[in-house]
């Protein structure tokens, strides 16, 4: 499927809140610009009325306009390898493309070649989530990464000891990416899947749960996190801003989980919760 590009012109306060506003409705990756922000949501998503109901609530703080871009997936690709940078998470963790050099002195190299699929490690959604993963014990552990992108954090979890890894996105093209990208990073056992929450109906319990997705998933799908965890198993998840916490948290409490401790990037939140015995 290809995507939409909705380039606003705003004033940079409000940046943020445009941001919030479109990420309710299903745009995932955002990028600040000079004049504004550029936003991508799945063509099927797009939907003209409502981008222009949202510059219309907030159009008393400037002059807001937009312009749209269909991105197909071939140029995006072409995109991603012109401008995917070697990362560093933690000063132990490398994640860069296979057309990278190897790094030396890393514990834990990653390759991503990430298509269309999100999850790079740029994010600071991503980001997070490894620092959280790195202080989480993975050895022989059983783990479920949620709307999985590109598998990093499932191949994180590989690297990290994990004994069974299962990784579920609700993208065909998501799935064959993250097939491709365990096997380049020699984990080819991990067990990638098509479909949301009802794919882990019939799993047995898991150690160790992840789900970088969004602020509305993530209310919805948290009991059903909660119900596949075993008591001391942990939920670290991703994909929310600093106000959605608290909400987050009751959500999390009311399934029996509690909150263990939170990491916080550029308002971007990984918020990591345990559940009780």
């Amino acid at each position: 499927m290809d995507f939409i590009q909705v380039s606003i012109t705003a004033p940079a306060e409000l940046v943020d809140i445009l941001t919030a506003e479109l990420s309710q409705y299903g745009y995932d990756t955002f990028m600040e610009t000079e004049t504004g922000l550029e936003a991508y949501t799945t063509e099927d998503v797009f939907s003209e009325a409502y981008v222009t109901s949202v510059l219309e609530r907030y159009n008393q703080g400037g002059q807001l306009t937009y312009e749209t871009q269909k991105i197909e997936k071939q140029n995006w690709n072409a995109e991603w390898e012109k401008n995917f940078e070697p990362l560093l998470i933690g000063d132990v963790c490398s994640v860069r493309a296979s057309f990278h050099p190897q790094p030396e002195h890393v514990q834990y190299d990653i390759i991503i070649n990430p298509k269309m699929s999100f999850g790079t490690g740029h994010h600071e959604t991503t980001t997070l989530m490894i620092e959280n993963q790195l202080t989480v014990d993975h050895t022989n552990k059983r783990v479920l990464d949620m709307g999985c992108g590109t598998g990093i954090l499932a191949i994180m979890a590989c690297k990290l000891g994990a004994a069974n890894i299962v990784a579920v996105d609700i993208e065909d093209w998501t799935v064959e990416n993250a097939r491709e990208n365990a096997e380049v990073n020699n984990c080819a056992g991990i067990e990638v899947r098509l479909g949301d929450v009802q794919q882990i109906a019939a799993d047995e319990p898991y150690d160790l749960v992840l789900a970088n997705i969004n602020r509305n998933v993530l209310l919805d799908d948290i009991p059903a996190y909660s119900q596949k965890l075993l008591p001391g198993g942990f939920l670290v998840i991703s994909g929310f801003y600093t106000e959605d916490l608290e909400l987050i948290q009751e959500k999390a409490q009311s399934a029996d989980l509690e909150f263990t401790s939170v990491r916080t990037k550029n308002n971007w939140v990984s918020a990591v919760f345990s559940k009780r015995p």
